[in-house]
């Protein structure tokens, strides 16, 4: 009987797991296919308007705060526990993709204080985003 009781805990254990991994690759999906359109309406918004480059980069913290708010609320949509967690989470990973897809694609390299900020700002965004989305039960 207590092997039974081990056995079960240890599968719903497995399942909330497995549960909570997907909603972080659900998210981490939806927040890179908000980049993936934002990039492509906004390189169509340069070419028409020839910002400067401050607006380029407000415009490129702006994209990334809204693919981590879309990515955050793909993983914590169905509520429960650990949303701010899941949030931060997602705002880490997205951040790291992000670091490391634009080190290997443009060669470039910047402080690592500039990636650590990158960091630091979806960690914060996306537990931010976490507790304040609204949670169903």
């Amino acid at each position: 009987m207590a092997k039974e009781a081990a056995s079960a805990v240890s599968a719903r254990r497995g399942v909330k797991k497995a549960g909570v991994l997907g909603a972080l690759f659900r998210g981490l999906l939806a927040a890179v296919a908000v980049t993936v359109l934002g990039v492509v309406v906004f390189a169509l918004v340069i070419k028409w308007l020839s910002p400067n480059d401050t607006i380029i980069s407000v415009m490129n913290q702006a994209l990334k705060l809204l693919a981590v708010l879309a990515g955050t609320r793909a993983a914590v949509r169905g509520g429960g526990s650990g949303v701010v967690l899941r949030g931060a989470a997602i705002g880490l990973a997205y951040m790291a993709v992000g670091v490391i897809g634009y080190a290997f694609l443009s060669g470039l390299t910047l402080s690592p204080a500039a990636y650590l900020a990158d960091l630091g700002m979806g960690v914060a965004a996306g537990g931010l985003f976490g507790m304040v989305l609204p949670k169903r039960a």
